[in-house]
This record gives C-alpha cells, sequence and structure tokens, in this order.
C-alpha cells in the first residue's frame, strides 16, 4: 500500500549555522542546504532540536524556512519544525509554516508539562485542524518527560488523514511492532535514531530522520535500499561500517558534535549558542577522523 504522504526515506534533522557573533549566519544557511542535496537527502527539517530550536527566536525560524526553501529550489522537501509545550502556540506555528511554504510540520510532543495521553490527543488534533499540510508526530521522551503511547499514535493516524507520520526516538523496539499494528498501513514510521535505522527498518519503518546524514547520507539511503530490495547483508554490513560514526556524532549533545564535523569539511563555522558548548580541537580531529575512516571502508560495499 502506498503512503499517505511519501516525504522520503532519508529526511535530515538540518543544523542552524551560526557566525561568532552567535547570530544566525544565512549565508551558510544556504551553504549547508546545498550539501544537503549532495548529500541526496529527500527532505530537510529546520528548525528542529538539531537546528537548536530552544534558542531561536519565531522570525528567525521562520527566516530559516524562507531561506531553505529559496536554496533548494524544489528539489527536496522542506519541513519545519513547528512543535511547542504550548498548544496554542504550536497551533499558530504551524498555521505559519503553512503560509510560509513549508511542505509539512514536525510536532513534538509537549515538553516539561508532562500532558496524558488524551492531553496529547487534544494537543495534535488542534494542530492537525488547524493546517492542510502533512503533520509528523515527534515522540522522544527522553527529552519531553513523557511517552506518547502506540495507542495515541494509532488514534491520531485514524482520526486525522493529514496526521501522516511519526518520528519515533525510543530505542524500545517492541514499541514499534505495536505502532505497525495499531495504525493504518500508510501511515509511516522514521526512526529518530541514526544507529536504530536498520532495525527499525525490519519491523515496519520507512526511513530515518537523520543526523548523520549531513555526511553520510548517500550512504544511509544505499542502506535503506539494500535492505528494502532484500539485499538483507549488504544492509546490514553498512550499518555496521556506519555505526561507530552514528555513535560519534552524540559523544556530546546534539547538535555540537555534527556542527564540529561540518567544521572541519569547511562548511559552517564551529559555533553554538548557550547552552551548549563547543567541542576542542581534538574532538573535533577525532570526529573527522572517525568519518573518513567509514567513508573508506563504505567505498569498498
Amino acid at each position: 500500500m502506498a503512503l499517505r504522504c511519501d516525504l522520503g526515506e532519508v529526511i535530515t534533522a538540518m543544523v542552524t549555522p551560526f557566525d561568532k557573533n552567535k547570530s544566525v549566519d544565512y549565508e551558510s544557511v544556504e551553504k549547508v542546504s546545498k550539501h544537503l542535496l549532495e548529500q541526496n537527502t529527500d527532505a530537510v527539517v529546520v528548525a528542529g532540536t538539531t537546528g537548536e530550536s530552544p534558542t531561536l527566536t519565531h522570525e528567525e525560524e521562520y527566516e530559516i524556512l524562507y531561506c531553505v526553501k529559496s536554496t533548494v529550489s524544489g528539489q527536496c522537501r522542506v519541513i519545519m519544525g513547528a512543535g511547542s509545550n504550548s498548544t496554542d502556540t504550536a497551533v499558530a506555528s504551524s498555521k505559519k509554516a503553512q503560509e510560509l511554504g513549508a511542505d509539512a510540520i514536525l510536532s513534538v510532543v509537549p515538553y516539561y508539562n508532562k500532558p496524558s495521553q488524551q492531553g496529547m490527543k487534544e494537543h495534535f488534533g488542534a494542530i492537525a485542524k488547524s493546517v492542510d499540510i502533512p503533520v509528523i508526530l515527534y515522540n522522544i521522551p527522553g527529552r519531553t518527560g513523557v511517552d506518547m503511547a502506540p495507542e495515541t499514535i494509532a488514534f491520531l493516524a485514524k482520526e486525522y488523514s493529514n496526521i501522516v507520520a511519526v518520528k519515533q526516538s525510543n530505542p524500545n523496539l517492541d514499541l514499534i511492532s505495536e505502532i505497525r499494528m495499531l495504525a493504518p498501513d500508510d501511515f509511516a514510521i522514521y526512526s529518530g535514531d541514526d544507529s536504530l535505522t536498520l532495525p527499525m527498518l525490519s519491523l515496519g519503518a520507512h526511513g530515518v530522520v537523520s543526523v548523520a546524514s549531513h555526511v553520510a547520507g548517500n550512504e544511509i539511503k544505499s542502506m535503506i535500499h539494500n535492505f528494502k530490495s532484500g539485499q538483507i547483508v549488504a544492509a546490514s554490513n553498512m550499518h555496521k561500517i556506519l555505526y561507530p560514526l552514528f555513535k560519534k556524532i552524540f559523544m556530546a549533545p546534539n547538535p555540537t558534535p555534527i556542527k564540529a564535523l561540518l567544521s572541519k569539511l569547511g562548511i559552517l563555522e564551529n559555533n553554538v549558542r548557550r547552552p551548549l558548548v563547543e567541542l576542542d580541537e581534538q574532538a573535533r580531529l577525532e570526529l573527522l577522523e572517525c568519518l573518513n575512516k567509514v567513508l573508506s571502508k563504505t567505498e569498498n560495499i
């Protein structure tokens, strides 16, 4: 069965470049966008966690969306992180994203106030009813403090046709099986963790919302395509090669490692907004060494 909305298999959770004064570096936003096209990403998420959304103003988020949309010119989809722990704010952000031409929105489970499952149903229902564009649910209990149950995800998928997918950032793989069993067949599941992409694919996931795809997008896509075409050994071999990189880019709070790595590649400056802090030169060199080792091995696959 076809998906109700296919946003692609590799979606990159895009970083937000900052200059030395910690202002958004829009020239580098364009540079990163073009780089991600070279990495063969199907879609990008702007103003998500990897984009340091907690430190962005709404005005900056909207300007980044406009900049990325203009740069990629339809060559990949652009998804906006429009979630909030206030339903009214999330609705307003979702409407603005639609107005500015976002292809979809990514909406996180409300954080800190820890709503009940019924509260989540009402929260996401209000968002879905406020827009016509696709909505991707984002379940990440490690950051929000509460887990969205498979039954809640399935309810929302059945009740609202524009709730098309979930980004599942919970390492409990049993939950993938439960979502797949309860939700409609045309509802997509995305891994929210690079290292769990292959295991989740085996349980019915469609793809990944990735951080590693900033530097290994082609390789991740190859792994997914090999798995789906029945070349399981090739997919497994690629996973094993990429695994050290998947873990290394989370050696410190996201997105500090991937930004440090991108800075070594000359794509942006190594700047994050407080309370995050930049990695030192030794850590940056370790990341670059890891990437070079990984990519040299993938050439033999």
